[in-house]
């Protein structure tokens, strides 16, 4: 299972929030390309950036930042929030040097679109679900559809995609664990047949071993995203990396 040390970015800072709430802000570093060098160094194979303000305003907005945190590093990035259209893709993808973006938002909304991205970026192109009881949410979490996460995953399923990242978003920031109902919720997107990525509320060795073991029953339950945790240090990256690998 592959570790993804999360950086959420906001005013050009490196920060957290608790469950998408944008006043419930947490500062962790002013310069989020020395964290990004830090986690490369910790043994991550790859990062999860996250444009907060970007997912607010729709757009990308802290481009410089990221590009910064891109030149620092050699591991494959991969970035969220406020790209909803084809030039935010281009910009992240082949200016800024993203590996691959995630989309949740137009997704839901514009299905069609979401498609012509999948096959226009095959592989480059990862699926955001976020979640409240099982129901996506949009908007950088401030709307929540009627939609069910599966059934999202499920008319996407086919295409060329290179991963699902799954947030519940009742557990995100809240340094309190990932519940055996997430875990379901996971396995039935991993049963689908693409690489799914859990993130939100990943807080102890115990939550890694808890994937880990759900995963061998469901082998495309693949990653996990862990911010907060690792920024508190109540979970430590080599830790994290030896549970992952089954020790």
């Amino acid at each position: 299972m592959e570790i993804l040390p999360a950086i959420d970015l906001r005013g050009g800072r490196c920060v957290r929030l608790r469950q998408g709430d944008y006043a419930q802000e947490t500062v962790f570093g002013d310069d989020p390309a020395e964290m990004a060098l830090r986690w490369q160094e910790g043994g991550a194979t790859r990062l999860h950036l996250v444009d907060l303000d970007g997912a607010k305003a729709g757009r990308p907005v802290n481009v410089e930042a990221i590009r910064a945190i891109v030149r620092r590093v050699q591991i494959p990035c991969q970035l969220g929030g406020g790209i909803r259209d084809e030039a935010a893709m281009r910009l992240m993808l082949d200016d800024v040097g993203i590996q691959r973006v995630i989309v949740g938002t137009q997704a839901l909304k514009e299905p069609q679109w979401f498609r012509e991205m999948a096959t226009k970026f095959p592989q480059r192109l990862v699926l955001g679900i976020d979640a409240r009881n099982s129901m996506v949410a949009t908007e950088g979490w401030l709307d929540v559809s009627q939609t069910p996460a599966i059934d999202l995953a499920r008319n996407y399923a086919q295409l060329p995609i290179a991963a699902i990242i799954y947030t519940n978003i009742a557990n995100d920031g809240m340094m309190q664990g990932v519940d055996a109902g997430t875990i379901d919720d996971m396995c039935r997107l991993a049963d689908l047949g693409v690489p799914i990525i859990a993130s939100g509320g990943v807080t102890t060795v115990a939550d890694i071993e808890n994937l880990v073991r759900a995963s061998q029953q469901h082998p495309h339950l693949q990653g996990a995203i862990i911010g907060r945790a690792l920024y508190e240090g109540s979970l430590l990256l080599p830790d994290a990396l030896r549970a992952a690998a089954g020790g």
